[in-house]
């Protein structure tokens, strides 16, 4: 039971059992249009959003909630076909120049060719912990619900509903972790060819635009922030309550399993394996035994 799974069989094992859960935020109730004029969309009575890009403008939204620890899902199809040279950005952020940040950063493709899945994680003012990844499947042809589950013992993101990649708070190392300032959900579909498919040799073919990325089924199992208040749902507040058995549920003997599955399958990057980059040491979190 404790060996890594072929990935043939896993992958059709969660291709039958991993269905996203559809849920019922309203995005005219939770989310802000913050720039790009009419290339954001809001419609079917606030239950799916868009955003898109063309040679004028990118575009982009926000929560209008802050949120501090919890769960956040949203089920995203990305932009389909030549999509090299845009990124589907969407990620908890703070404000100001020591901001924290969690990221989900989907880095587009020609024709044919596999999205990058970007994550990295920044504590006050401070990122450079990249990890990259290809998915299992096409993100273009459905909706897929990518997760960041964000507690004081740990950051997980997930890709329906299986683990990814883990950043654990190592704050006994003197490390910084994002636990102190409410974050806002943004999300951002943009022009960055400059580097975002194959370090910035594609270019955006704009002859292919307009390029639209697609959201549904919002969730928040979160505590939230406003006006010096604080709201938790009780959902997650009972997570609080029994919190080390619930951070062993999201991290069992099954997930780490399929944690390792992803990371050695299909992770191409991970900053705590680049030597030619940490010449002089690796980052103290890089030094602890992994999940």
């Amino acid at each position: 039971m404790g060996q890594i799974l072929n990935p043939t069989v896993l992958l059709t094992v969660l291709v039958l059992t991993m269905v996203g859960t559809v849920y019922s935020g309203n995005f005219n109730e939770e989310f802000d249009l913050t720039w790009g004029e009419h290339r954001g969309k809001i419609f079917s009575g606030g239950k799916m959003l868009s955003l898109s890009l063309d040679r004028v403008s990118g575009s982009g939204f926000k929560s209008k909630k802050e949120y501090l620890f919890g769960r956040i899902d949203m089920q995203l199809k990305l932009v389909a076909g030549n999509s090299a040279g845009t990124v589907t950005a969407y990620y908890l952020s703070s404000e100001g120049p020591t901001h924290d940040e969690i990221d989900f950063e989907f880095l587009g493709n020609e024709t044919g060719k596999p999205y990058v899945l970007h994550t990295n994680v920044f504590a006050q003012g401070k990122g450079n912990r990249e990890q990259q990844f290809y998915l299992w499947f096409d993100p273009t042809k459905n909706f897929h619900t990518y997760s960041l589950v964000w507690r004081p013992q740990h950051i997980i993101f997930m890709v329906d509903n299986v683990p990814i990649r883990v950043f654990n708070n190592a704050e006994q190392l003197g490390v910084p972790f994002p636990k102190k300032q409410p974050m806002k959900i943004y999300s951002s579909l943009w022009n960055a060819d400059g580097w975002a498919t194959r370090g910035g040799l594609v270019k955006t073919d704009w002859s292919k635009a307009p390029f639209t990325a697609y959201y549904r089924g919002f969730n928040a199992a979160a505590c939230t922030v406003s006006s010096g208040s604080s709201y938790c749902d009780p959902k997650f507040k009972s997570t609080f309550t029994n919190g080390e058995s619930q951070v062993a549920n999201e991290l069992n003997a099954y997930g780490r399993r399929r944690l390792r599955w992803v990371q050695k399958y299909f992770m191409i990057y991970d900053y705590c394996s680049d030597v030619k980059r940490f010449s002089q040491g690796f980052p103290p979190e890089c030094r602890r035994s992994r999940v």
